[in-house]
């Protein structure tokens, strides 16, 4: 599921930086549970899952 910029995470973790292409642009970013994701590059830019937080309990 690809996020776009302002959506709420639904999952901690890093998240992988989707140019309009559909290619990654080579960088990602830290989101938590709950929290926005962060403005794009520039428009069309989305967010997927690469390495999602593993909690312990």
């Amino acid at each position: 599921m690809a996020y776009s910029p302002g959506q709420i995470a639904l999952v901690s973790g890093q998240y992988t930086v989707i140019a309009p292409s559909g290619r990654s642009a080579g960088r990602e970013v830290t989101v938590t549970k709950g929290e926005p994701f962060p403005p794009a590059p520039s428009s069309g830019y989305t967010y997927v899952i690469a390495d999602p937080t593993k909690h312990k309990r």
